[in-house]
């Protein structure tokens, strides 16, 4: 083989042990997700329902009145323990808000999951606003006939970020639409140190050098 086909193969050598490297430590940055906050309800109030509730273990009501129901309790959807009609008995709807305050990274990935169905009391479309503070903001809006349906939203943080996760009912007329099933989650992503990245190439770079040196010395014992 010719010197310079050696030098060529090694040197590739080097580089895709370089990069496996690279991989490994780029791979190792990334974390699991972790659950900031889950709650279905079905603790509170132990376990029986209550109107204008505002005595939740993670929740504030920070506006209006929201009714813990569920249980056999003006029991809209049967088998799913206890939930939250988003509009209470006050005509006022209400807004809850998570007691903690959650601090997010740059690149931290946040997952919002919550159940949300109709109100099932009227033939009416009713509407709830979903917030994390700047980071997100969207309002849903069912039909009365709606069943508990799943929703998911997932957010890149870009910024580093504090912020309450909330729940506001849209209206004023005792009929809201149910909430149940909230989890609040967070992947944490990490990027490399450079003087990480500079080690990497620097040991791909000796790695290459000394394998090729000493190939070389070997076709120089053979001439």
């Amino acid at each position: 083989m010719a010197k310079s086909n050696l030098f060529s193969t090694f040197s590739k050598l080097g580089l895709t042990l370089t990069t496996i490297t690279a991989i490994g430590i780029a791979t190792s940055h990334t974390a699991n997700a972790a659950t900031l906050l889950s709650d279905n309800f079905n603790s509170e109030n132990g376990g029986v329902g209550s109107l204008n509730y505002n005595a939740f273990t993670n929740w504030n009501v920070s506006g209006g009145t929201v009714d813990l129901i569920g249980n056999g309790f003006f029991d809209l959807f049967p088998g799913n323990g206890l939930y939250l009609d988003t509009d209470g008995s006050t005509r006022n709807a209400g807004i809850i808000t998570s007691k903690t305050a959650f601090t997010f990274n740059p690149g931290d990935v946040v997952d919002i999951s919550f159940d949300l169905g109709g109100a099932r009391r009227r033939g009416e479309t009713n509407s709830v606003i979903v917030s994390l503070g700047s980071l997100f903001n969207e309002t849903f809006t069912l039909p009365a006939n709606q069943a508990l349906t799943t929703f998911t939203r997932t957010i890149n943080v870009a910024t580093l970020s504090t912020a309450n996760l909330a729940f506001e009912g849209v209206g004023g007329d005792n009929v809201g639409l149910i909430l149940d099933n909230i989890t609040l989650s967070r992947t944490p992503t990490s990027i490399p140190e450079p003087s990480a990245w500079l080690g990497v190439l620097a040991l791909g770079a000796l790695g290459t050098v000394s394998v090729s040196k000493c190939q070389l010395q070997k076709l120089k014992a053979k001439a």
